[in-house]
């Protein structure tokens, strides 16, 4: 007889935390949740000693049809929080409008101002550094100071200043009672001094509640429905089907996870496994005269903003530039030969908004239909052409700083934002979920995290799948 909950939860990264700190905020004593994670949960002290964030392999869990097309993920207890970098910038509110604004893309079904105290909310948890102004609109200041600028940034500050700011990051810049201060040595993803925020440094309580059942090693192949309701999973545990049934059930498994789930569930639609995509990432090193670089406070400590809004995105993608302090942070060589010039060096990756495409997908593997399978035909002719202005970009940053030279542009591997596949919308016939992350067609069914974007932002992804997981709980509480 299959086990009854109110509440099953599949995943344990930002999404699924997210949402269930606030759906247990408000859920009685007798509530019971069960939260299903295909990982275990890998010690901080395994992690370092092993080098890696997770015990399982990527390759164990998809199939990388395209390879020179890079995906990141980590399974296990926190997911991809324990491998991320920290940024946690907000989008802007144009990348809500895109449509309506600059007639191009899709807009999202919700605004800035609809999602701001979520944004406020998702910070004070994760303990964000930020600046004291912003490119955005903001309510509440960030709960930590901002990390030191490197004294490139300083200049770009200066002459800038409604262009460039101090990255907003959960790298810690002062000591928070939980987290230790950023080292800046680029090793984030494993951080040596447990200084950004992770599930597991911030939000484990949540899985201790006597209401919440966590089971690890759990592995969820479908989602199980009856009379037009989802009624609960089926997943592997120690080599064993199971059944647990409830009356909400929420997929926060990633935009690599929640489609291969619902396809094979049997849960159809014609835009389902489509549209992967992340950012168009574009690295460029510039060799500096006389101005040394790498002594920020953090491994990457401003961001650009000059060429994210504006009129430009009719034509070609919005940018959001990030600088890098440390040389051995990238792939990319971080020092200069000449002798006392070693850091005339300055780092920067070029992130640009995506358009997706329909041809880059999620699939079931042909062989293991355990294994999801992705697929990428590669990047709009949007974000190329947004990436083609690059020069145009270095110019008019070199109206303050002084470049001895450009190196040719190199295109990055992977933004590791791993975003759309379950597209959320208005329209039924043109969107999985609605604007609350609700099936359109399974009303007790919830789809949480970056599958839901219809678009890629500049900005990091993770700061707005947090504030969409409140966004979604709210609703679903307020409404019940």
């Amino acid at each position: 007889m299959p086990s009854q909950y109110d509440l099953i939860v599949v995943g344990t990264s930002f999404a699924g935390s997210f949402f269930l700190m606030r759906y247990l905020e408000r859920a009685p004593a007798e509530a019971k949740v069960l939260v299903l994670e295909r990982g275990g949960s890998d010690s901080k002290a395994w992690q370092m000693q092993n080098r890696r964030t997770s015990s399982i392999e990527p390759e164990s869990v998809f199939v990388n049809a395209t390879p020179d097309k890079v995906w990141f993920t980590s399974p296990g207890f926190g997911g991809n929080s324990k491998c991320w970098m920290g940024g946690s910038t907000r989008m802007m509110p144009g990348d809500f409008q895109l449509k309506s604004r600059y007639g191009v893309g899709l807009d999202w079904p919700m605004s800035y101002d609809d999602l701001e105290a979520h944004y406020c909310t998702a910070e004070e948890v994760m303990l964000v550094s930020g600046p004291a102004d912003s490119p955005m609109p903001r309510s509440r200041p960030f709960p930590l100071p901002p990390h030191r600028m490197s004294d490139p940034e300083v200049m770009l500050k200066q002459r800038f200043p409604d262009g460039w700011y101090q990255m907003a990051t959960v790298r810690a810049s002062v000591p928070t009672g939980k987290r230790g201060v950023c080292c800046a040595t680029g090793i984030c993803e494993l951080c040596p001094v447990d200084a950004k925020f992770t599930i597991q440094n911030g939000l484990a309580a949540i899985y201790r509640d006597p209401r919440v059942t966590l089971q690890l090693h759990s592995a969820v192949d479908a989602v199980d429905t009856q009379g037009g309701a989802a009624s609960g999973v089926t997943y592997t545990r120690d080599g064993r089907s199971q059944t647990a049934t409830a009356d909400l059930i929420v997929l926060g498994a990633s935009a690599l996870f929640n489609p291969h789930i619902l396809l094979r569930s049997g849960i159809s639609h014609p835009l389902l496994g489509k549209r992967l995509h992340e950012q168009l990432p574009v690295n460029v090193i510039l060799d500096l005269k006389g101005v040394k670089a790498y002594n920020g406070s953090t491994v990457l400590s401003g961001l650009g903003y000059l060429f994210y809004e504006g009129e430009h995105r009719r034509d070609h993608a919005g940018c959001m530039i990030e600088t890098w302090n440390s040389p051995f942070a990238t792939r990319m060589s971080g020092m200069r030969s000449e002798q006392g010039r070693w850091n005339e060096r300055f780092i920067l990756s070029f992130l640009f908004d995506e358009l997706p495409r329909d041809d880059n997908t999620v699939s079931i593997h042909a062989k293991d239909p355990r294994l999801a399978e992705t697929r990428f035909s590669g990047y709009s002719d949007y974000a190329l052409r947004g990436a083609a202005q690059i020069p145009k970009m270095v110019d008019k940053l070199a109206e303050v700083l002084p470049i001895e030279r450009m190196f040719p542009t190199q295109l990055g591997a992977t933004a590791a934002h791993i975003q759309g596949t379950v597209v959320m919308g208005n329209d039924p016939a043109t969107s999985i979920v609605d604007r609350h992350l609700v099936h359109h067609q399974y009303r007790n069914l919830l789809v949480l995290g970056a599958s839901a974007f219809p678009t890629a932002s500049p900005a990091y992804p993770t700061l707005t799948v947090s504030a969409l997981s409140l966004w979604a709980a709210d609703h679903l509480l307020s409404s019940s």
